[in-house]
């Protein structure tokens, strides 16, 4: 019986064909396959294939990672199909299929350069069926018949079908093209002429196939058996810790779950807090004991359970104690002491009060910190200090969401925790200083935090349920408000501590810096004295700063000098510190004050507030020959620069009032300058001081050294209210100015000068500028 041949299906095979390379796979005749072709030479084999009779040869290639094949890339036997459909798709290639139809041998290849063309030799074999061939046969189909039971991806009518094909070639043909194995293996079957050669191959193929199949079932076998015995073991263990629990025998983990269970009930939870600690002890109690899961709930359990829900200390609401407390540790601060004193007034008759929001903002070492400390004890209170310097993360306040590895509450919470109580005085430090990035403003997270309205349902990321701060009584500090957003500030009640006074500093260092470093560097109380002149030079010439940190630093200085000299030279005498023999500890004064020298032209004395206090400006000003230009040096900003511009449009329209030729900006120039030109300065209360140099200058008129000026110019002359009254004037005091002249709407101000520095300087409140002018000028 021969293999069906190409009369049978009435298409005539050529001896000349073009040639399709294909990979990763064998096509064996009978068979209908899918191909995609998109190498130029194969499309152009389609092309010469659908215009000569729709018939084209496929052979394997070699090694399928090869591009474009060579005629050595390319098996020398393959089968000869005929294309059924062909579609082009849009990115240009080709999608067809193709039936199989005969086995032919490559004879000599013809053409290779556009695309392959062949001559080619068909494999005919004339056989008759013997009975080895037949029972060759029938053990080639039973051992299909078996791959087919292990494998299951083909269909069992494919076998019932083999029974009744009686060619050999065409029996190999159809069962290889179900077989999932090496193209070579495919191959060798494909270029293999005899029939009986064929079917021995694929005996031996199916044979070693069936065997690694039966493996491969024998190892699902075991796996699915241990996913039983695993499911078995859990189901045991369940049922033993049931029998456990009415045996009422606990073991480790079961203890722990139950203590966890009284803790929340000891803790005093809100009823939402409770239910989410339950909720999460549920799952902690159906998971194993040291899966990464159970250690996150423990530790929010933990969290949870050590937090002061309830727990409060009782305030002590002793008007006088309080009083006595604040005056013991502080010596002035009367606004915030006062403050302080009507809250446990109020506390007293109401029994119930929110928590103030109360932001100290001043210079440094004025003793905002170290008040809201004597605060908390003036209370009975637990103190907690916060510093937000720096901070630009908003989880920092608001915590991190329990998603994240190694997540943690913000700061507010933590500090609850470490205070043991749900009503601390809580200082948040620096609030000016907080900074912003991609990870979030935290000023924006302090908003819930600081709005007596709101904070009493406080989330945080990581409890995720409400927290009550409206008992914490939040005290902030700051040294300017200018950084603080609008909204926060709107939050905060604002109490300003202005620099000290020579008077001032001199009874805190009496009284708590001189016995606090005396104690420090183990100095008995009569072992040093420092005067009250010593004190007043030390402050004058050692430091220049609105609080009193610098003047510690001096006196600790002095003091460890004593202690070397007691302990060095066996010195039993008191040692008294004063004026005279001061620069023997301190060394040389580290600051000189500018003292009162001869009136000059052009140069003027403002007064500048600083986060550190005030401090005297010297504004200098000269007229050149030039054609009218202004020129302004000294790092100034542009508020500054505009308030110049300001007083000399001033002085421009109004020459003849002052006395100043008319065209004078033709032929002369004017030059601005502020010393300590590397210092930034901005803002426009240097606006007269400016215009007072100007006029000066133009009219060769000195003014008056002892005189110093504040206060913002219009173009019409006005001039308007500044910020900073209090700290200028003790600035100008304490560089020896004998009279200050300042915006008339600042006199409400005046109640915040100390009542003996009222009486030691001149004040003069002036509406406008011709007034200023007319008081500096020496006639």
């Amino acid at each position: 019986m021969t293999e069906d041949s190409a009369l049978e299906k009435k298409l005539e095979i050529p001896d000349k064909i073009p040639l399709l390379a294909v990979r990763d796979i064998t096509v064996f005749p009978h068979m209908v396959v899918p191909l995609s072709v998109g190498r130029q030479k194969s499309i152009k084999a389609l092309d010469e294939a659908m215009a000569h009779g729709r018939i084209i040869l496929l052979a394997s290639q070699k090694h399928a990672v090869i591009e474009e094949p060579s005629i050595d890339d390319i098996y020398d036997v393959g089968t000869v199909v005929e294309i059924l459909q062909l579609l082009k798709v849009g990115d240009g290639t080709i999608k067809l299929f193709v039936e199989g139809i005969a086995r032919v041998k490559i004879v000599e290849y013809l053409k290779t350069q556009e695309y392959f063309e062949v001559k080619i030799k068909p494999m005919k074999e004339i056989l008759d069926i013997t009975p080895d061939l037949e029972a060759l046969m029938r053990n080639v189909i039973s051992q299909f018949e078996e791959y087919v039971k292990l494998n299951r991806k083909i269909s069992f009518e494919t076998v019932m079908s083999l029974n009744n094909i009686n060619d050999p070639h065409r029996l190999v043909d159809v069962i290889c093209a179900h077989l999932t194995v090496k193209i070579q293996d495919k191959q060798e079957i494909l270029a293999t002429f005899s029939a009986y050669k064929r079917l021995e191959k694929l005996s031996v193929i199916l044979s070693s196939e069936n065997e690694i199949l039966a493996i491969e079932r024998k190892i699902q076998g075991r796996v699915r058996e241990q996913i039983e015995k695993t499911q078995k073991e859990y189901y045991l263990t369940e049922q033993l810790k049931a029998i456990q629990k009415e045996l009422k025998q606990k073991d480790e983990y079961g203890k722990e779950i139950e203590e966890l269970k009284k803790k929340i009930k000891a803790a005093h939870m809100t009823k939402e807090t409770i239910e989410a600690a339950k909720k999460e002890l549920i799952r902690l109690e159906k998971m194993m004991p040291y899966s990464p899961e159970a250690t996150v709930i423990r530790t929010y359990l933990d969290w949870l359970i050590s937090l002061p829900w309830a727990v409060k200390t009782k305030d002590n609401l002793e008007l006088k104690r309080a009083e006595k407390i604040l005056n013991r540790d502080h010596y002035g601060l009367e606004k915030a002491k006062e403050r302080v004193l009507e809250y446990l007034a109020v506390c007293k008759l109401t029994r119930k009060l929110k928590g103030p929001i109360l932001c100290f903002v001043g210079p440094p070492g004025t003793g905002k910190t170290s008040l809201g400390r004597s605060i908390a004890r003036t209370l009975g209170r637990k103190f907690v200090r916060l510093s937000l310097g720096g901070m630009r993360d908003e989880a920092e306040v608001r915590g991190h969401r329990r998603t994240y590895i190694g997540s943690m509450p913000g700061r507010i919470i933590q500090s609850l925790r470490k205070a043991k109580s749900k009503n601390p005085v809580f200082l948040l430090d620096e609030i000016d200083k907080i900074g912003a990035d991609f990870r979030g403003d935290p000023a924006a997270a302090l908003l819930e935090v600081l709005d007596p309205e709101q904070n009493s349902t406080f989330s945080d990321h990581y409890l995720e349920v409400e927290f009550d701060l409206s008992d914490v009584m939040f005290i902030t500090t700051a040294n300017t408000t200018y950084s603080i957003i609008p909204s926060l500030q709107d939050r905060l009640e604002v109490i300003r501590f202005s620099g000290y006074t020579v008077e001032e500093k001199i009874k805190i260092a009496e009284l708590f810096l001189i016995p606090k470093q005396k104690e420090a560097n183990g100095l008995k109380k009569n072992e040093l004295a420092i005067t009250t002149e010593g004190i007043k030079v030390v402050i004058r010439d050692y430091t220049q700063e609105a609080g009193v940190r610098n003047l510690e630093r001096e006196l600790a200085n002095i003091c460890r000098k004593v202690a070397k000299k007691i302990v060095g030279d066996k010195q039993k005498q008191k040692i008294v510190i004063n004026p005279k023999n001061l620069g023997k500890y301190l060394g040389v004064p580290k600051y000189h004050r500018n003292r009162i020298e001869k009136n000059e032209v052009g140069v003027a004395t403002g007064l500048a507030w600083t986060e550190t206090g005030g401090e005297t400006l010297a504004i200098e000003a000269s007229v050149m020959k030039g054609r009218g230009k202004l020129t302004l040096t000294g790092k100034l900003g542009e508020v500054m620069q505009e308030s110049a511009q300001a007083a000399l449009s001033y002085v421009r329209a109004n020459t003849k009032k002052l006395g100043i030729k008319d065209n004078f900006y033709q032929d002369k120039e004017i030059h601005i300058h502020v010393p300590e030109g590397a210092v930034p300065k901005d803002g426009p209360s240097a606006g007269i001081a400016m215009a007072t140099a100007i006029v000066s200058a133009l009219t060769n008129k000195p003014i008056k050294k002892d005189v110093a000026m504040t206060g913002e110019i219009t173009l019409r002359g006005h001039i308007l209210p500044i910020g900073g009254l209090k700290e200028k004037v003790l600035a100008a005091y304490r560089e020896g100015i004998k009279t200050v002249i300042f915006p008339f709407e600042n006199s409400k101000d005046m109640e915040e000068i100390p009542k003996d520095i009222q009486h030691k300087l001149d004040f003069i409140l002036a509406k406008d500028i011709k007034e200023v002018i007319q008081k500096v000028l020496v006639k």
